[in-house]
């Protein structure tokens, strides 16, 4: 029985050792979003209330913006060839309708992303 507690013991230490005794911590989910002219793609998220997001911003054309004051997303600029990065962290269930903010063209009133926060 001393043995095998030995041997445990031993296993135990070079794992920790060599760093495999560890898991790593989660990374935050990301989500990557594609506005282009009139759209976002996708054009609907889940998020999840708590749960802290990174959102990841282009543009296949055009220049477009986004923002949610009910979300916490500060007005971003979203141009092409770049990524803009934004954390979201929802604090209240519900659906989120965001509106493009920068004026891209004939169908940019139409233009928006529905964000679905679930518990």
């Amino acid at each position: 029985m001393r043995k095998m507690f030995t041997i445990r013991a031993v296993l135990a230490s070079i794992f920790v050792a060599a760093g495999l005794g560890f898991l790593p911590a989660a990374a935050h989910p990301s989500v990557d979003v594609v506005a282009s002219n009139w759209k976002f793609a996708p054009a609907t998220i889940e998020l999840h209330v708590g749960q802290t997001t990174t959102l990841r911003l282009t543009s296949s054309e055009g220049v477009h913006g986004l923002k949610s004051d009910e979300l916490g997303i500060p007005q971003t600029t979203i141009m092409p060839g770049s990524w803009a990065t934004v954390q979201v962290t929802p604090a209240k269930a519900g659906t989120y309708i965001l509106h493009c903010t920068i004026v891209c063209g004939a169908g940019h009133p139409n233009m928006a992303l529905t964000v679905h926060v679930v518990p």
